[in-house]
């Protein structure tokens, strides 16, 4: 591996005064490394981030733990001065891309630097900035998941041809547009649906206003990524709908499946997964199905059968809201809900969804994906995974008009192609057993592309293999190591 490159090189830090922690003890008159009684090297640097031990053998010093310029004074010299600092070293930086198709789609960039490492001192604050660009022109694959339960009848109607129109607008926003189909209902048991043996093939018997009906299904993955659109309205044609008993539909099943089965739904790593999620009613919830006997939680794992089937429909229970973001998180996903009625408020539970209000008869589903899609291009939000508990980190975001916004780790009305920054500060709360290494991923919602965070503790000291690392009691010989 090439060396690490210095962090002052391609890392800004904060645009604040940097922090001097000796500095700051001085000017409150106090000593804390001296009043602390630290009797180890490791004991001193735990007292505060200004602290200093002096591993040298001499008497004439009455505390090895104190502010480095006084360790200094006394005649400690420099080699001998235990004073560890926190640094960042930027492993992999490669620069923002302009373009995202094309022959160098597969290399596109949009967050910088994409690897560094911490060597966190616990108290010692440091900072680093990373950049994030929306690249013009990006692949596009979107996913349309319908209801396709009886009330959602005269919304196939209208999307029958929906794959040539909506093809014809993302053209205008991407050069490269990809597009599926898959459909729900709700789960095949009492008493989310009729199961009287009447009912099994034909749900809608005995319903006089629509007599005919395809059997009730959970979900069913129909069409898979694809940029023939024709084969889009083909497979909508063929379509019938199908009927529920109770209101609340199967949908979050349908969308963690989506989300999950990767090579099923033919998601590309390189592009803007769109899940669209067009249904008029609300979603059944976890625990709900122990209304019909499962008492087994989701396992968010992906259950197609050979027929594109959701397999696991009627022995697991519906998906939670913090399972389902999870995993549309995990896989890059951008869900928009589609809805009739103003139900869906799950914009701040789940980060990347946006909720569009469909018309009855979906007539206005192309207008509203396009509303989405622009919704979503024109900010950028980070999301921190695998944060580790003993490190505090705190954000300032410089959107495109330049001004710092501290505590933000958001920008909004973006024009696609601009750069914005992010500030970050980091610091160690504490030791952690020794040799733990911690790592955590700082990533834009919805993008593939990430920062992977190394972080390692200065919470040794170097004397411990060869010198005076603790206090001897007098009258005992100094022995080295």
């Amino acid at each position: 591996m090439k060396n690490p490159i210095t962090v002052s090189k391609y890392v800004s830090v904060l645009n604040v005064p940097s922090r001097n922690p000796a500095a700051d003890l001085l000017s409150s008159g106090l000593n804390i490394c001296m009043s602390g009684s630290a009797t180890s090297c490791e004991e001193c640097l735990l007292i505060h981030p200004s602290c200093a031990w002096c591993a040298q053998e001499r008497r004439s010093l009455t505390s090895r733990c104190d502010l480095k310029q006084n360790l200094q004074k006394r005649g400690c010299e420099p080699r001998f001065i235990e004073y560890p600092r926190s640094t960042i070293s930027v492993l992999q930086n490669s620069p923002l891309s302009t373009k995202g198709s094309g022959p160098a789609q597969y290399d596109v960039v949009q967050i910088m630097p994409q690897r560094i490492s911490l060597s966190l001192r616990p108290g010692d604050q440091t900072a680093f900035s990373l950049q994030v660009r929306q690249v013009e022109d990006y692949p596009v694959d979107l996913y349309y998941l319908m209801d396709l339960s009886l009330s959602m009848k005269d919304d196939l109607d209208t999307i029958r041809n929906l794959g040539t129109k909506l093809a014809e607008e993302m053209g205008k926003l991407t050069s490269n547009f990809r597009l599926g189909f898959g459909s729900f209902v709700d789960k095949n048991m009492s008493p989310f649906s009729y199961t009287a043996p009447k009912y099994q093939e034909n749900p809608c018997n005995g319903y006089k206003l629509f007599p005919n009906c395809v059997p009730t299904f959970g979900f069913r993955h129909i069409l898979s990524l694809t940029d023939k659109v024709d084969r889009f309205n083909e497979e909508v044609q063929k379509q019938m709908v199908s009927r529920n008993r109770d209101a609340p539909e199967g949908g979050f099943d349908a969308i963690l499946q989506a989300a999950v089965c990767k090579e099923e739904i033919g998601w590309r790593k390189e592009a803007y997964h769109l899940l669209v999620f067009a249904t008029d009613d609300v979603p059944h919830l976890a625990l709900d199905g122990r209304l019909g006997g499962l008492v087994q939680p989701h396992d968010g794992r992906c259950h197609l059968n050979n027929h594109n089937e959701y397999s696991a429909s009627t022995k697991m229970d519906y998906p939670s809201l913090a399972l389902l973001g999870e995993k549309l998180a995990e896989n890059n996903i951008f869900l928009i809900f589609a809805v009739t009625k103003r139900l869906y408020n799950f914009t701040a539970l789940i980060p990347g969804t946006t909720v569009e209000i469909l018309d009855q008869d979906s007539k206005n589903v192309i207008q509203l994906i396009i509303a989405a899609y622009n919704n979503i291009r024109s900010k950028v939000e980070l999301t921190v995974s695998d944060h580790p508990e003993d490190i505090s980190l705190s954000f300032t975001a410089t959107c495109q008009d330049g001004k710092p916004l501290p505590g933000f780790r958001k920008c909004a009305d973006l024009k696609i192609g601009e750069t914005v920054s992010f500030d970050v500060s980091v610091e160690a709360r504490g030791c952690p057993p020794r040799g733990t290494d911690q790592t955590f991923t700082i990533k834009p919602v919805g993008f593939k592309d990430r920062l992977e965070v190394a972080v390692d503790y200065q919470c040794d000291c170097s004397c411990i293999l060869h010198i005076i690392c603790w206090v001897i009691p007098k009258n005992t010989k100094y022995v080295q190591l």
